[in-house]
């Protein structure tokens, strides 16, 4: 029985998000070159996140009645 820790099911991304920032944010302070790489990495990656799971998305329940709306020429607002 492999059981995971409460704490790290809730806890574990987000710190791993922190330490990708905290790092960035430090090796573009006192780094060159592969720092300057480093950082762009590091706090582009949290952004991307925010970015993907901040994107809206269509369920595909409301997709099939928007279709069938538009197939049977209702607006998908109209009761049924």
């Amino acid at each position: 029985m492999n059981q995971h820790s409460p704490f790290w099911a809730l806890w574990g991304w987000p710190i791993v998000m922190g330490a990708l920032t905290t790092t960035g944010l430090i090796t573009a302070l006192v780094s060159d070159t592969w720092g300057d790489w480093w950082s762009w990495v590091a706090l582009g990656v949290p952004v991307a996140v925010m970015g993907w799971y901040s994107w809206p998305r269509t369920s595909a329940t409301s997709a099939a009645m928007t279709a069938a709306a538009d197939a049977t020429g209702m607006p998908s607002s109209a009761p049924r």
